[in-house]
C-alpha cells in the first residue's frame, strides 16, 4: 500500500504576516507545499491529506486543491478549537490552535495506511521524501509502533531573520530516537547555534545536532494513542488555564518512546531545509526555488 502524505496547513501565519500556505513562490505561482507534493508523488506516495482551517476552505480549494486533480487523490480535514474529545470544552478566551498533534488527529477518519506528516511551509527537498517514503512503503503489513522521523542538522535549518522552532533530538547507537524536545526559540548567537531554555537562558549546541522539522512517519494506530493521550493532556488544569498550551507531536512521540510502546528511527537525509518563517525570508526562498528550476530539478510548471 502506498503511503499517504499529511500536510499541516492550518497554522495562523502570525510571524509571517499572512497566509504563507497560499503564497506563490515558484515561477508559475507554485507554493512551497506544491513542491513537497510533487516530490512526494515522485517518491511513491499515493494520496495527500491537508489539515486546514475552515475559514479559508474556499480559497484553498480554488488556489490549491484544484491543481492536483488528475495527479493524485486529495482530501481536506479541518482543525478547529472546539474539535475536542467528549467531555471537554475549549476555554472561552482561547484563540491559539491546540498544536501539531491535535492537527494530525483531524485526519484519523481518512488515513488508514502508513503516513508521513509534514509542515506545509517548509521546503524539505526531494531526498527527504525518498527516505521517509522508502521506510513507510517497506513496513510489513499490520506493523504497529515502528515509526520514523527525518533528522535535519540544526545548522542547516535556521532563518537569518529571527528565531525558529525546532525539535532537538537525541538518539541511541541503533539510530532510534531517545528524546525530542520542542524549542520554540533557536538562532545563531555569536556564531553558535543556541536555543532559549525554560529559564530564559541561551544554551549553545553543535551545528550538526539533529532536529525534527516535523517530518514524521507513522502507522494508523498512532491516532488511537494520540486520542487517549490528548484526553490526559486536557485533563491537566495547567493546559486548560494556559491559553497557549499546545499538544505537540514531540510530546506524543516522547510518551510512546518512554512507555516502550513505539520506536522511532532517525533517518538521515542529504536535504537542506529552507522556508518562510518570516516575510523577510521570502526573496531568498524565491531565488533558491528558481535556481532548482534552472538546474532542471523541477519543471518550470509543476502541475499542468
Amino acid at each position: 500500500m502506498k503511503p499517504t502524505l499529511v500536510l499541516l496547513a492550518a497554522g495562523m501565519g502570525s510571524r509571517y504576516g499572512g497566509l504563507k500556505q497560499l503564497d506563490g513562490l515558484g515561477p508559475n505561482g507554485e507554493t512551497i507545499m506544491d513542491y513537497s507534493i510533487y516530490d512526494a508523488i515522485q517518491s511513491g506516495f499515493g494520496k495527500i491529506v491537508f489539515i486546514i482551517r475552515k475559514d479559508f476552505e474556499d480559497e484553498f480549494r480554488v488556489k490549491i486543491l484544484k491543481k492536483y486533480e488528475g495527479h493524485v487523490p486529495a482530501e481536506l480535514c479541518f482543525q478547529s478549537l472546539d474539535a475536542l474529545p467528549e467531555g471537554f470544552c475549549c476555554p472561552k478566551d482561547r484563540v491559539k490552535p491546540w498544536g501539531t498533534n491535535h492537527a494530525v488527529l483531524m485526519a484519523k477518519d481518512v488515513v488508514k495506511e502508513p503516513f508521513c506528516v509534514i509542515n506545509c511551509d517548509d521546503f524539505y527537498n526531494r531526498d527527504c521524501f525518498k527516505v521517509i517514503g522508502k521506510f513507510l512503503s517497506e513496513l510489513p503489513e499490520g506493523s504497529r509502533g515502528k515509526y520514523a522521523m527525518v533528522g535535519f542538522r540544526v545548522g542547516n535549518t535556521l532563518s537569518e531573520n529571527g528565531t525558529v522552532a525546532r525539535g532537538i533530538c537525541s538518539k541511541d547507537e541503533n539510530e532510534n530516537l531517545t528524546t525530542v524536545v520542542e524549542r520554540t526559540e533557536i538562532m545563531r548567537i555569536d556564531g553558535k547555534v543556541s536555543y532559549k531554555d525554560e529559564n530564559g537562558e541561551w544554551v549553545a549546541i553543535e551545528d550538526n545536532t539533529p532536529v525534527s522539522m516535523n517530518v514524521w512517519g507513522f502507522t494508523p494506530e498512532y491516532f488511537e494513542y494520540s486520542e487517549e493521550y490528548f484526553k490526559e493532556f486536557l485533563s491537566k488544569p495547567e493546559n486548560m488555564t494556559n491559553l497557549k498550551s499546545e499538544f505537540f507531536i514531540p510530546l506524543m512521540v516522547n510518551k510512546l518512546i518512554n512507555d516502550g510502546t513505539a520506536t522511532v528511527k532517525v533517518l538521515d537525509t542529504t536535504s537542506k531545509w529552507f522556508g518562510v518563517t518570516y516575510a523577510a525570508d521570502r526573496p531568498g526562498t524565491v531565488e533558491r526555488i528558481q535556481k532548482l528550476v534552472d538546474e532542471g530539478i523541477y519543471p518550470e510548471k509543476l502541475f499542468k
